[in-house]
Order: C-alpha cells, then sequence, then structure tokens
C-alpha cells in the first residue's frame, strides 16, 4: 500500500493509535533503561563528577530542543501534503536549515563552556555530546518518511535500540575504569549508528543532499520562523522556574521542585509522542478533506484531554510512590509538590493536542505569543509565589502558567474553527471521572501503589459508564 493510500485510508487511524502505544512504550522503557544505570554511574564517577556529566548533557540537550525549533513536525506536513519535486525542495531546504541549525546551535554550547571556565575534560566532553547531537539531528529528521507512512513499529525499535546501545556503553565504559570524557562521548556512535540504519530504511525516500541555497530556504525559513521561535520558548520556559528558583529560594526548596519535576519532565514527552503519530494524517485531512480534518481534530482534542487527565490522576494518586522511588524519606515535602504540579499535565495534554490544529493550519504566531505569554507568566508567578510558598508556589506558578498558554492555543484554534469547540464537549463527564478516581486512590486507605491500581481502575470504569472511553482504544483492543 503506497503511503498516499495508508493515511487516506480507513486503516490510518488505528495504525496511528497503535503506534502512539508502541512509541509511548518505547519511550518509557528507555526512561527504565535510563534509571536502572544511573546508579551505576552516579557510583562509578561520584557525586562531584557526576554532577559535571549531568551538566554538560543538560547543557547540550538545551541546544538540541532549541535548534530542533519544531522543523521536524514541520518537515512532516510537508512530506504528508506535498508530492515529487516540491516535497525534494522542501525537505532539502528544511535539511539545510536543520544542519545549519544544530551546527551553530552546538558551537555556542561549546563557546559557552569555554567562557564559563570549564575544565578542559568538561569541553572535550561537551564537543562530543555536540557531535552526537548533530547526529541525531540528522537522524530524526531523515526518519520522516518512517513517520508519513505510518512505520511506527520501525521508528519504536530505533528509539528502544538507542537507549539500549547507551546503557551497554555506560555499563562497559564502567567496568573499563573509564573516566569522564568517554561518558559524554557516548551519544556520537550511537547516534551515528541509528542514522545509518535510519538511511537504510529511507532510501530513495528522503532527499539527502542539504539545500544551504538562500532562494531555497528564505522561504521556509519567512513560512516558519514564528513557529521555530514557539517551540524554542516552550522548551525554554518549562525549565525557566528552575532557574528562576536557584536565585529566589533555597536550595532544599529547589531540591523539592527538582524532584517533582523529575517525574513530570518524564510524562510530558507521552503527549507528542501520542498526537504526534497521528500528526500525518491530520495534515493530509487539512490539505485535501476539511470535514475529515474537523472531525479528526474533535477526537484529538478529547484524546488529549484524555491522556493529561489520566496522567495527572497518575500523578495525585501515585505521588507517593514516585517520590519515595525517586528520593526516599528526605524529600517527602515534594509529594505534595508534584501533586499541585502533576495536573498542569492537563494542560499540557490540551495544548499539544491544540498546538498541531494550529501548526496544520499555519497559524504560527497565534502560538508565538501564547508561549511567549506562558514564559512571562512562569517568570512573574515564580517570583511572586516561591518567597511565601517555596516549592509549592513554583508548582502553582508552573500550572497557572500552562494552563494560561494552554487556554490561549485552544482560544486560537476555536477562533480559526469554531467546529472544533465540539471537541470539549466531553470535559466534565472526563474532570469528573478523574476527580472520582483521584478520591478512590487516596481516600481507602490503602497503600499507595495499591491506590493507584484503584484509581486507575475507577478512571477506566468511569469513562466507561459516561461513555467516553475512546472508541479508537476500544478497536483497537478488539482486533
Amino acid at each position: 500500500m503506497s503511503e498516499t493510500d495508508v493515511l487516506d485510508s480507513r486503516d490510518a487511524g488505528p495504525a496511528a493509535l497503535r503506534g502512539s502505544a508502541l512509541r509511548s512504550g518505547a519511550y518509557l522503557a528507555g526512561v527504565a533503561l535510563s534509571i536502572a544505570s544511573a546508579p551505576l554511574l552516579i557510583r562509578h564517577l561520584g557525586v562531584a563528577r557526576f554532577g559535571q556529566y549531568v551538566t554538560v548533557v543538560s547543557l547540550m540537550n538545551l541546544v538540541a530542543g532549541v535548534t530542533e525549533g519544531g522543523l521536524n513536525a514541520i518537515a512532516l506536513r510537508e512530506y504528508a501534503t506535498l508530492r515529487g519535486d516540491a516535497r525534494r525542495a522542501a525537505l532539502r531546504g528544511l535539511m539545510g536549515i536543520r544542519l545549519a541549525l544544530s551546527l551553530v546551535g552546538v558551537a555556542v554550547g561549546i563557546a559557552f563552556a569555554l567562557v564559563a571556565g570549564y575544565d578542559s575534560p568538561l569541553v572535550v566532553g561537551a564537543i562530543g555530546a555536540g557531535v552526537g547531537v548533530v547526529f541525531q539531528a540528522v537522524q530524526m529528521l531523515v526518519s520522516v518518511p518512517l513517520q508519513g507512512e505510518l512505520r511506527f513499529g520501525w521508528l519504536s525499535i530505533m528509539q528502544l535500540l538507542g537507549q539500549a546501545l547507551t546503557v551497554a556503553l555506560i555499563v562497559v565504559l564502567v567496568f573499563a575504569d573509564a573516566g569522564l570524557v568517554p561518558f559524554l562521548w557516548i551519544t556520537a556512535p550511537v547516534g551515528a549508528l541509528l542514522l545509518g540504519l535510519t538511511l537504510v530504511l529511507v532510501r530513495g525516500e528522503m532527499p539527502l543532499r542539504p539545500s544551504l541555497r538562500w532562494a531555497d530556504i528564505w522561504p521556509l525559513l519567512r513560512d516558519t520562523l514564528p513557529y521555530t521561535a514557539a517551540v524554542a520558548l516552550n522548551v525554554v520556559y518549562f525549565r525557566v522556574t528552575i532557574l528562576v528558583m536557584s536565585v529566589s529560594a533555597t536550595e532544599l526548596e529547589t531540591g523539592y521542585f527538582a524532584t517533582s519535576f523529575r517525574v513530570v519532565e518524564v510524562l510530558l514527552t507521552i503527549p507528542a509522542l501520542v498526537v504526534g503519530a497521528a500528526y500525518p494524517i491530520l495534515a493530509r485531512a487539512a490539505a485535501n478533506d476539511d470535514a475529515r480534518f474537523v472531525y479528526a481534530m474533535r477526537r484529538i482534542l478529547e484524546l488529549s484531554l484524555l491522556l493529561g487527565t489520566w496522567m495527572a490522576m497518575c500523578c495525585a494518586v501515585g505521588a507517593q510512590v514516585a517520590i519515595d522511588i525517586l528520593a526516599g524519606d528526605q524529600a517527602q515535602p515534594a509529594v505534595e509538590v508534584l501533586r499541585i504540579q502533576g495536573l498542569t499535565l492537563i494542560a499540557t495534554g490540551l495544548a499539544v493536542g491544540a498546538g498541531y490544529g494550529l501548526l496544520t493550519l499555519r497559524r504560527y504566531r497565534e502560538l508565538l505569543w501564547m508561549n511567549a505569554l506562558a514564559l512571562t507568566g512562569s517568570i512573574v508567578l515564580t517570583l511572586a509565589l516561591v518567597g511565601p510558598l517555596g516549592a509549592k508556589g513554583a508548582a502553582i506558578a508552573t500550572l497557572g502558567a500552562e494552563s494560561v498558554g494552554a487556554a490561549g492555543v485552544l482560544i486560537a484554534l476555536i477562533h480559526a474553527r469554531p467546529a472544533l469547540a465540539r471537541g470539549l464537549a466531553g470535559a466534565p463527564l472526563i474532570l469528573l471521572v478523574a476527580g472520582a478516581a483521584v478520591a478512590a486512590g487516596l481516600l481507602t486507605g490503602v497503600p499507595s501503589l495499591v491506590g493507584l491500581v484503584i484509581g486507575n481502575v475507577v478512571f477506566v470504569a468511569g469513562l466507561v459508564l459516561v461513555r467516553r472511553f475512546p472508541p479508537e482504544v476500544r478497536d483497537v483492543l478488539k482486533r
């Protein structure tokens, strides 16, 4: 079946749903592998050198996030909606932009390491991590045909393979008694291997020669720069609270918030994986079939709300379990912080779903303004609330900023397409069911882990009772 048939067929929705489950499962398995390897790495490097390792990795992760700028989503949209020479020209131009941004970003990161006075081993390590960022950037863009043709099995395999290889190399280096630098270079060979595998899988489907001709890339830059800026702001504002706390709160309160955020940070990626799996279908529908686009977008909005609400419920009921696993008795105040911050995931789910809608409709400026508003709100609220409320105040600030941003994105989307408002018709019932699940999980007096199971059972049963259990999920389960 051609990719045209795949995206236009009735099988596209179930395929995307299965793909989202595969990719989310691979992501969570990768997180589990990373958590399992962390104690080994910490014990080998020691606390001080592990802190240096995290500093360099965080620096290059920030570079990767900012320079990605939503270009992969734009490339996926162009792949799903264009054909022939127009598609090749767009993808070559986006490849050129992606490569240039990554190289410049890595250079800036290395320069920062030098200016900040990092020791020579850390600078050398930053170079290695930067090489890995470039390989990863190219690999993600080259994999667009796999996403555009809903070949999620291979995407999931490579996602999990990358994490497994990383953990395997960490184990090898620990047993080899390696120093800090080799650990920071791990992403380079892993990225190169994944890029090579991806090139084999997309052979003949993706132009591999990037274009840096101004005539080719200027139309793309002019069209996508507001969206790129919006994504960059989104990457920053989720982490700006910790930066503000580092200069306005005690180390202990910052630590409580950081512990809570570590849990939420893992979950933040899931809505993009789930909704992103359906994005090629959405982009094709917007170009060729407006009625199908409206229907698909309504379903995405409700599914995004369901997903965000479910994750928030799990944080509320399972906060004790999560904090006990992460930090033990020393971080018990982080439990209440996580319950507050977990509510942010409801807004995140809606913002991701609506954001893909605005991207499809090319309403980039609305996204840019909403993310700028959320960033400003995050800074102002954190400064106002951290003093009197500590880590809880920071969690409230994050919740407030994300809620304002999500509301703005939803309003912009519904203003562009008023018919989409019906996608949120089930919101009161979904939130009511989630409240019942939280009450069942927390008020029954059972151990936290048992309460988490009870909460999930009540949530699913409640959705079935009020007829809000997703029919797409039911159909996939029947297959």
